[in-house]
Parts: structure tokens; C-alpha cells; sequence
């Protein structure tokens, strides 16, 4: 039986607000119930949008709650020499290519208008070449060569609340950057690359990443790196009905009142729990997902992930 080593994986670009909090709340619960560690990783890859100082509050308003990491919290911008080893084995194997396509001129490729926050799909215009034009990114294949032509790569996996979930990632999403056009890592790569480096055996984050699941089990994959088991929770909404994100103005959770924000978060997560300090709440809390996960039995295996 592998440990359970679980994670938290804020991005820097300002304080935690309701929803991450929430996120954080579950992955602690289920790391804590499982009787494993808890890592908290900075996920600061993408530097145009890390806010200074951002990190320092985040963990001050963690430690606040009571939830404090196991060992010293990882930096991704201090990782890239990890990311640029994964990214060479990819183009040895051929499965990463040069893309000079713009995101407008994939936009205006598009078979049909998208809906709100439809995936951008990328159709494999430059798989062949970039026909003289200059490389902006890299990219990796969702399609593997079969004879003179192209079969899609559709991903199985299995999610410990949404149950089974199947994406044809050849359709819906498309060859995906690895490497961005500005040369910073993209996030698929930088989070595959370091939740096996740590060891990582659960993943717990909002409903709102399941999505990209998928396309981490692909490089999963093709990296020989092994799958997580995977558990995407309930979001915390605002009033229009959208998640609550720092891209529309969420506030930061109120770390004054610590019972009051887990016992918010709590109840996004169906969590119920009466004691009336944090670190009482947080025991009572943890005994109830416990019961409801049955964390006590054997760790579940991520082989249920698969590529056809």
C-alpha cells in the first residue's frame, strides 16, 4: 500500500478567497483522513500574474485556519530545469512539435461558433511543419499515428465523486502548448512534472479543473509517470452564478473569523462539524469525511486511468 501524499496548489496572483479555501479545506481533510502528508506547492509558473507577496499571505491565511503544510512549500519558478528534462524525453519520442499559429488565427479555424468558455480547439495545423513561419510554442500530440493517417486518443479515468469520466482529447481539446510562445512552461506540463516528483498520489481541486484531468493523464502517459487518484469537489459560487475567482474581484476570506471560514467552506463541501474553536472543528471534520470517504480502507488504485 503507497502512503498518501495529497496537495494544495495555490497560484500567487492574490489572496485565497472563499473557494479556494474550500479546495484547500478538502484536500487537507482528505490527506488528514487518510492518515497522509499534505504539501502545499506554489504554483508560480505563469510570472506575468504572480502578485508580490501573494504567497506569504496565502500561507498566513492557511496557518491561520490550521492548515499547515507537512514540509516547506515548493516553488514551480524554481523548477524549470525538472520541466525542461520532461520536455526533451517528449521531443526525443516525437511526440512534441513547433506551432506557429497565433490564438486568433486558431480562433477563426473553428468549425463552429463556441460556446462560453468552450475549449479553444487546435485543428493540427502545424503538425506537418511550420510551412517557413516562425515557431511560437510547443506542442504535444492528442493523436497517435495509425498506418498513412491520424486515430484520435480518447481518456478514461475515474473521478471518487463524479464517477466515470471519458474525454476524446484528439475532438475536444485538440493538440495542447506545452511550452508557450512567451517561453514560459505551460501549467499541463509544470503539474504533471511536479506531482510526480512529489510523490503525489491524490488529487483534490475544484470541479472547475476536472477538465484538465485528462490531458495530465496523457502526459502521464507518455512520460511513464504514474496517475494520481483524482477528486474534484463542489465550487463555491457568487451571486451571477459564476465560481468565485480572483479574475472577478472574489474578496479574500475573512481569516479574523478562522471558524466561521471553515465552517463556510465546510458546508460547500458537505461537511458538518459543531465545535465551537478551529482546531476542535477541524478534528470533527476530518472524523466526518473520514466516515464518508472511507478513508480507512485500502488507498484506491489510479490503474483505472487509461488511453485508447
Amino acid at each position: 500500500m503507497t502512503r498518501y501524499v495529497g496537495r494544495f496548489a495555490p497560484s500567487p496572483t492574490g489572496p485565497l478567497h472563499d473557494g479556494s479555501l474550500a479546495a484547500a479545506l478538502a484536500s487537507w481533510l482528505d490527506a488528514r483522513a487518510h492518515e497522509g502528508r499534505w504539501l502545499v506547492r506554489i504554483e508560480d509558473v505563469d510570472r506575468p500574474r504572480t502578485v508580490p507577496r501573494a504567497e506569504f499571505e496565502i500561507m498566513r491565511q492557511l496557518a491561520a485556519v490550521g492548515l499547515v503544510p507537512d514540509a516547506e512549500p515548493v516553488r514551480q519558478s524554481r523548477r524549470g530545469d525538472l520541466y525542461a528534462a520532461a520536455l526533451d524525453r517528449l521531443v526525443a519520442a516525437g511526440q512534441v512539435y513547433p506551432c506557429a499559429c497565433s490564438r486568433r488565427e486558431i480562433a477563426a479555424l473553428q468549425a463552429a461558433p463556441r460556446p462560453r468558455h468552450a475549449e479553444l480547439v487546435y485543428p493540427g495545423t502545424c503538425r506537418e511543419g511550420t510551412r517557413g513561419r516562425p515557431a511560437r510554442a510547443l506542442r504535444v500530440l492528442t493523436s497517435r499515428r495509425c498506418g498513412e493517417g491520424w486515430c484520435d486518443v480518447t481518456i478514461d479515468w475515474h473521478d471518487r465523486r463524479l464517477g466515470a469520466q471519458t474525454q476524446n482529447l484528439t475532438r475536444d481539446v485538440g493538440d495542447f502548448v506545452l511550452r508557450r510562445a512567451d517561453g514560459l512552461w505551460a501549467y499541463q506540463l509544470a503539474v504533471v512534472v511536479d506531482d510526480a516528483e512529489q510523490g503525489i498520489t491524490h488529487v483534490v481541486r475544484g470541479a472547475d479543473l476536472a477538465d484538465n484531468t485528462a490531458r495530465q493523464i496523457h502526459l502521464q502517459h507518455l512520460l511513464g509517470l504514474p496517475a494520481p487518484a483524482y477528486l474534484h469537489t463542489p465550487l463555491v459560487l457568487g451571486a451571477d452564478g459564476e465560481k468565485l475567482s480572483k479574475q472577478n474581484g472574489a474578496r479574500a476570506f475573512d481569516a479574523s473569523d478562522p471558524l466561521g471560514a471553515l465552517r463556510s467552506a465546510g458546508q460547500v463541501l458537505g461537511v458538518r462539524a459543531a465545535a465551537s474553536d478551529p482546531g476542535a472543528w477541524l478534528a470533527e471534520a476530518c472524523a466526518a469525511w473520514r466516515a464518508a470517504s472511507g478513508a480507512k480502507a485500502a488507498i484506491q488504485s489510479s490503474a483505472n486511468s487509461r488511453a485508447r
